[in-house]
This record gives C-alpha cells, sequence and structure tokens, in this order.
C-alpha cells in the first residue's frame, strides 16, 4: 500500500489505479461478516435483491412469501455488531402486496422515491416508497419472470419485462401503458438487461437456449442472437445454431462499461461475450451449476482490476476472475439455495438471498497496517513496504 503512496503522492501514478488496485484487494478478502446481521423478515426464499445507487444506503429485497421489505444498509449504531433494520415492509396484510412470489425488485435509478417489483401473479407494479402504495400496475396475462429499467436512459422511461409470453413486453412509465413488443423468441423470457453503455441496447435470454440482442429504436427484429459457436456450422447440431447454451438460458449481466455481456444456462455453462459484435470470447469458467428454472440474479463486481464474477451455486456464491474464467473462491455461508446476489460498489460488500430465508453480509477482511522497512525494495517513489500479493495485478495492470 505504501508503494502505491507513494507512487500517488510523487505524481507517477493515476489515482485511479490506487482506488481499484485497494477494490480489488477487498473483494479478493471478502467473508461472511458475523457483526452484521440483517433482519430476517422473509417467510419463504429470497429470490431477489437490489441497493440503490444514488445514496447506496437502501437495499430492497423479494421473496417467494410475494413480500417486499426495504432495508436501511447504514451502522447508525456506530456498534461492531450491528443489525441491518428493515425499515418498512410490504406484507401479507397489505392490501396491496403481491399475491404470489416477486421474482424482481428494482429501485428507480433517479431517486429513492420509487421502486418496481413483478411476479408470479401476473403483475408489476410501480410503488411510491412513501406510501407503499402502487403508483402505476400493469397487467400480463402470464407469470412475470423479470423486469429492468435502464439506469443512464435520459430519452426514455422504458421497463423491458419478461412473462412467460415468447414476446419481450416494453412498458412505458410516463404514459403508463405497454407501448412496444419484441418478437423473435420462442420460449419464456428468463432475464432481461438493458446495457449500462447505450441507452437503446437490450438483452434478452429465453427458455428456447438463445439470447438477443435488441435497439429497440428499430422495429425489424433483433440486431444480432449470440451464437455459442461464433458462426461455426460444423461445431452446432442443427438444434444448436445461433443458441448461446445448450439448455435454457435463465441469466444476463453486463460489465460496468457495457462492453461485455456474461448469460448463464442450465447447461452448467457460464459465457462472456463481446457485446458489440456478438462474439464469444471463449473464456472458460468450468462447470458451473446451474438448476434454476427461472431467472439467475448473478453480479459483476465494479472499480476492479480485474473484475470479478458473483454467481449462487447451490448454497454458495462462485467467486470466479471475469476474463481468466478461474474460480477465486467459494462463500459459503447459506444453509439452502442461493438465489440472488447483489454487489455494492461503495464498499466492495455483496449481500446474497436464499431459500433459507437469510440474508447473508459478505464483507473484506480489515487491512493489517503495512510495517515500513527502510531495506525492501526500492521503487520509482523511493522505499517501499512488501507489497500485499492482491495488489499485483492491479498494480500490472495498463488499464486506468
Amino acid at each position: 500500500m505504501l508503494s502505491f503512496l507513494n507512487a500517488r503522492q510523487s505524481g507517477l501514478d493515476d489515482p485511479v489505479r490506487l482506488r481499484r488496485a485497494e477494490s480489488t484487494r477487498r473483494v479478493l478478502s471478502l467473508e461472511l461478516n458475523y457483526d452484521r446481521d440483517v433482519d430476517r423478515i422473509h417467510a419463504n426464499g429470497i429470490n431477489t435483491l437490489d441497493i440503490e445507487i444514488v445514496e447506496g444506503r437502501y437495499m430492497l429485497s423479494g421473496g417467494s412469501d410475494g413480500v417486499i421489505v426495504v432495508y436501511d444498509l447504514e451502522n447508525s449504531s456506530r456498534k461492531p455488531h450491528y443489525t441491518c433494520k428493515a425499515l418498512c415492509t410490504v406484507g401479507r396484510s397489505s392490501r396491496y402486496v403481491h399475491k404470489f412470489s416477486v421474482e424482481t425488485v428494482q429501485w428507480y435509478p433517479h431517486d429513492t422515491g420509487m421502486f418496481i417489483s413483478s411476479s408470479f401473479d401476473k403483475t408489476m407494479k410501480v410503488w411510491d416508497t412513501e406510501t407503499l402504495k402502487p403508483a402505476e400496475e400493469f397487467q400480463f396475462d402470464g407469470n412475470v419472470y423479470c423486469h429492468h429499467m435502464s439506469t443512464i436512459a435520459r430519452k426514455h422511461s422504458l421497463v423491458a419485462v419478461g412473462t412467460k409470453d415468447p414476446k419481450v413486453q416494453l412498458c412505458d412509465l410516463k404514459s403508463g401503458s405497454r407501448i412496444q413488443i419484441l418478437q423473435g423468441h420462442r420460449g419464456e423470457i428468463l432475464s432481461v438487461r438493458w446495457s449500462p453503455r447505450y441507452e437503446h441496447i437490450l438483452a434478452t435470454a429465453s427458455t428456447d437456449s438463445r439470447v438477443r440482442v435488441w435497439d429497440v429504436r428499430r422495429a425489424s427484429g433483433s440486431l444480432f442472437t449470440l451464437d455459442q459457436h461464433n458462426g461455426d456450422k460444423s461445431k452446432a447440431s442443427s438444434e444448436a445454431v445461433n443458441t448461446a447454451h445448450n439448455g435454457r438460458a435463465n441469466g444476463l449481466c453486463f460489465t460496468e462499461d457495457g462492453l461485455y455481456l456474461l448469460t448463464t444456462g442450465t447447461d452448467d455453462r457460464m459465457r462472456l461475450w463481446n457485446s458489440a459484435t456478438g462474439e464469444n470470447t471463449l473464456v472458460n469458467y468450468g462447470k458451473v451449476v446451474n438448476e434454476s428454472r427461472k431467472g439467475l440474479k448473478f453480479a459483476v463486481s465494479r472499480g476492479c482490476s480485474p473484475e470479478f464474477v458473483f454467481v449462487p451455486c447451490g448454497s454458495s456464491v462462485a467467486v470466479y476472475g471475469l476474463h481468466s474464467g478461474e474460480q477465486i473462491t467459494m462463500l459459503r455461508g447459506h444453509y439452502n439455495n442461493v438465489d440472488c446476489c447483489e454487489f455494492h460498489s461503495d464498499y466492495q460488500e455483496l449481500y446474497s438471498g436464499g431459500k433459507d430465508c437469510n440474508i447473508l453480509a459478505w464483507v473484506p477482511v480489515l487491512r493489517q497496517p503495512d510495517i515500513e522497512d527502510e531495506g525492501t525494495n526500492s521503487t520509482k517513489g523511493g522505499t517501499q513496504a512488501a507489497v500485499n500479493p492482491a495488489f499485483e495485478d492491479a498494480w500490472s495492470s495498463d488499464e486506468d
């Protein structure tokens, strides 16, 4: 750490590199924090989590019991051991509660006064956080598996919705109506994700094994369909042509810069794609066990170098290097299957929810003080302490 500070102080290095190196160290040291509890409210499994990006303080959860909970993640007591309190709940006693399992929750990207939930009761509801009443409700013909609203859009306020119907629905929050349908899939839509780079680009994953990328301004269909074989038909059976996976494609996640798209499938594979060309990068993550019949909620780190992927895997969360494919570690602590995880980029923390009704907090280990040793290696910035190995990749990386 001292070498980083010396280089930064003398102007020999970019401050971004120091921040990314420390973020990387923190992610590599994640462990279950026994001093931080999260209020146990749900009576059944937890399907979905979302942390708002405005303050980074409030977290939503949605469960198989139809209940939605808002948590305060801040330690207001300033004590080492504390509980993230449930501030409010849309519980079974509420007349507005979802009748069946809540599959996805998402904060409105620009403030914490509104959030959106979707459910197997065939509805998507837009909630007023203060009153906990729906300001808008959209009805669909089948179970709603997922929805997503762009975090960067300025020219539209569309929510993409995936249901039992193979058509992707686009709902406009301004008009309160469904304004567009995207046709091309032949199975249920299990995951939808807007690009964090281009506000009109949308990715969708389906039980038909296909992942399609759309420009919603075009009326002529999807831009392209991801092909695991990169167009080499000699490697694919007739059924596997233009498929992203050999089973249901049930998970999507863009990297922070939007340059890459990760997909998961019930063929126990995770694949990394160039989001501009649709090319399979062929990164080998090995077997990524995936038995989910619904959408898989996984996460990618932000602000690290290199970046990491957090994937529910049985009763654990597997951590992989994004571009290396190497499994870094397994985070174990749940007593039943993990269904979702959410990365908190402000503090490099991870929250996971599972069928055991628990939300667990995975927190970086506190750094041990560096001891300056005058006899150690000298660098561009002068003498340095021994460098923590966790920094080496970030230090040698050419990325900014």
